[in-house]
């Protein structure tokens, strides 16, 4: 594989239909931007519908807006039912959007912020718009992790809503090594359908507004330090793209920068740390995954209910 993957190497994606959540700025924009110009009939699946139509308008091709809160699973029960109705196929779903290091706070069904918007929004979009996939020859469902899956990371089931103490880091942590476990999980289940597959992807370490709720006290060392160890949206954006196109791509693999530490650079395969490949716990958060959002997934060729 080329080791200066770039939004040249995207193939045509013309009569596909991608939806990225998050879409309307940073890494998730750059994402829908390239997409929308090799071809594709992209959907910015966001929660302020208003800032959607503006990016959408500086993007060329077929650009639509959804309406996705996904603090609410209300939300993202109506934005699926909705988007069921305008689309009869999706041939990539990119759950790109996501919080980073908020102050302790809930969504509005009472889960941990970075938890609860990261992961449970996502696993419930997912499950409620896969049957619009599974059809679809080469569609892929693709989740934006975080290399601070690592970092005070763990799935924490005695605790998984932070409700005896409260760390910002180890709530990202956890949020981002459970998008990893949802993806590896998913892939196994949809292994024998033979038609979607499940690729995750981290975009390094890009200069977007995620962390803006970062404490204060790293806030001056950010900014004086970001313009040498960030990259830009447009390079954060091109592990998720690869994941998204590359012919190459198989289900179950992971995609970040190619530079020292994965903190920038081009594309290429990466490893995600031992424990988000541990299988009895990627079941276990998906047993309760389901339990707390009420969606199972549809049945896979296997004819087992997920």
């Amino acid at each position: 594989m080329s080791d200066k993957w770039t939004t040249a190497n995207i193939p045509g994606q013309r009569g596909r239909v991608a939806v990225v959540t998050g879409a309307n700025t940073g890494l998730g924009f750059e994402t829908a931007k390239a997409l929308a110009e090799r071809g594709a009939t992209v959907v910015l699946a966001v929660r302020n519908v208003e800032k959607g139509e503006q990016a959408a308008a500086r993007m060329t091709g077929d650009v639509r807006v959804q309406a996705l809160d996904l603090t609410s699973l209300d939300s993202v029960r109506t934005a699926a039912a909705e988007l069921r109705n305008r689309l009869d196929r999706i041939d990539l779903l990119i759950n790109n959007a996501g919080v980073m290091y908020n102050p302790k706070q809930t969504t509005r069904d009472g889960y941990e912020m970075q938890f609860g918007t990261n992961h449970l929004g996502h696993f419930a979009l997912t499950g409620l718009l896969l049957d619009l996939l599974l059809p679809v020859p080469g569609s892929r469902v693709v989740t934006v992790s975080s290399t601070g899956h690592r970092i005070r990371a763990a799935i924490h089931f005695d605790d998984l809503q932070w409700e005896k103490s409260y760390s910002r880091a180890g709530a990202y942590g956890q949020s981002k090594l459970a998008n990893l476990m949802f993806t590896y999980e998913l892939q196994r289940r949809l292994a024998t359908h033979g038609t979607t597959v499940a690729v995750a992807a981290h975009p390094g370490l890009s200069s977007t507004e995620l962390a803006r709720n970062s404490p204060a006290v790293f806030r001056l060392p950010i900014t004086l330090v970001a313009p040498l160890a960030t990259q830009t949206p447009a390079m954060g954006a091109l592990p998720t793209l690869r994941a998204a196109t590359d012919p190459a791509a198989l289900g179950g693999q992971y995609y970040g920068p190619g530079g020292n530490f994965e903190i920038k650079g081009h594309p290429r395969l990466v490893t995600s740390s031992p424990q988000s490949y541990e299988v009895a716990i990627q079941q276990r958060l998906w047993t309760v995954s389901e339990n707390l959002t009420g969606v199972r997934f549809p049945v896979m060729a296997t004819g087992i209910q997920n």
